[in-house]
């Protein structure tokens, strides 16, 4: 079956995954972490995508993104995937591909599923640590949370809307990732960045779809009922 072409829709923001294959580390230092993050920081002012959260573990990067452009997320992965793979190989004296795949992403509602998906992608860095209560160095967690500086990201409105205050926004947002997400939003999440499928209300849904070419949604499982003919007397 042909693969789905994905479904990138500028000044919307996006749920973004891209692993190392078979599991193997994409970074094994902070230096490589280091090196990682300082090309997607330049791949993102370059095309003009703004990071909303971040989480860079050994195996996978994450993110929440809006892309000014739709080209402008596949411009940022591709390089940042380039470069990063070049920089590692040379650095670890290793040769061939270093990622499972082309990306994964999936276009989300803001007012309904930005912030859980940023909960979503600071969690995995939360859950890195051996100890709770320490900010996970690479994430955006720490900056979320007041605990940081990260000039980096781009709050979005929904993270204003939380308070009118900067403490009060970190506080609520913190207490937001004391909690892990029901398990029904991280299925719906992760369901969303398998199939490339969009994120959020049956309206929000069906407006992307009146202006894609291509299914925003996973059809419904099983035959289509069949349509009932009138019986007339």
């Amino acid at each position: 079956m042909a693969r789905l072409p994905r479904l990138i829709v500028p000044a919307l923001p996006h749920v973004v995954s891209q692993r190392a294959q078979h599991g193997q580390a994409m970074v094994r230092d902070d230096t490589d972490r280091q090196s990682l993050m300082q090309l997607l920081r330049e791949a993102a002012a370059q095309h003009h995508v703004a990071i909303h959260a971040y989480s860079v573990l050994e195996s996978r990067l994450d993110l929440v993104v809006t892309p000014e452009q739709a080209s402008g997320l596949s411009l940022v992965m591709q390089s940042v995937a380039r470069r990063h793979a070049s920089a590692f190989n040379r650095r670890h004296g290793r040769a061939g591909g270093l990622w499972e795949g082309r990306f994964r992403a999936a276009v989300i509602e803001p007012t309904s599923w930005l912030l859980p998906c940023m909960v979503y992608v600071e969690r995995l860095g939360l859950a890195a640590q051996a100890t709770a209560p320490v900010s996970w160095l690479w994430s955006s967690e720490a900056a979320h949370r007041g605990h940081a500086a990260d000039p980096f990201l781009v709050h979005p409105v929904a993270y204003w809307a939380l308070g009118n205050t900067p403490f009060e926004r970190e506080m609520a947002y913190g207490g937001m990732l004391e909690h892990a997400l029901p398990d029904r939003q991280v299925q719906a999440i992760e369901a969303a960045l398998r199939g490339g499928w969009a994120l959020g209300s049956d309206h929000f849904v069906a407006q992307l779809a009146s202006a894609s070419t291509r299914p925003v949604a996973p059809r419904p499982r099983g035959r289509p009922p069949k349509s009932r003919t009138a019986h007339h007397i």
